[in-house]
């Protein structure tokens, strides 16, 4: 029978709180979240790092923590879906987008997308269509087509920047 493994300590900051644990060096980052940490907002869709699903901040990149172990986020800081919103508890303006915008269906999705489009706006203030199309590409959605979660995105920028959102004629 073979032995359990070591448990290595961690330490990181999640969505501005000091975290620390303890993880089996084989714990993927995304279980540590969930699990460990009782933060659900993030999924697993496919474990491959395929779908999105599982989108966080990390250090100030978009990763995908169904493939990184807990241990290499060792001393990060991350932002899950749960830290985007205003730190008075409202909808930020990329939550607001995508109720407003009707950028989700079923949901599953969402979490990833939100906190990819958090960055992508922290990257570009004012992107453009296709790159808000080429940003969220590593992010897979089964059921808007994305025209929406694109105007939501839109919609987010616009607040954040200050001005009137107005949809593009078609």
């Amino acid at each position: 029978m073979a032995s359990p493994a070591k448990k290595l300590a961690i330490s990181l900051t999640v969505n501005g709180q000091p975290v620390d644990g303890l993880v089996e060096p084989r714990t993927l980052l995304i279980h540590f979240i969930r699990e460990s940490l009782q933060l659900t907002g993030s999924h697993i869709g496919c474990e491959t790092t395929h779908c999105g699903a599982c989108t966080i901040d990390m250090n100030g990149m978009s990763v995908k923590s169904c493939t990184i172990f807990a241990v290499q986020a060792d001393g990060a800081e991350i932002t899950t879906i749960e830290g985007i919103a205003n730190a008075d508890g409202t909808l930020s303006a990329l939550q607001e987008g995508f109720r407003q915008m009707h950028g989700l269906q079923c949901g599953f999705c969402t979490p990833g997308m939100i906190t990819r489009a958090h960055r992508l706006l922290q990257e570009n203030p004012n992107p453009t269509e296709p790159e808000i199309r080429f940003g969220i590409a590593g992010n897979l959605c089964r059921c808007t087509g994305y025209q929406n979660i694109v105007r939501a995105i839109q919609y987010a920028a616009a607040k954040l920047n200050g001005v009137e959102f107005r949809e593009a004629a078609e």
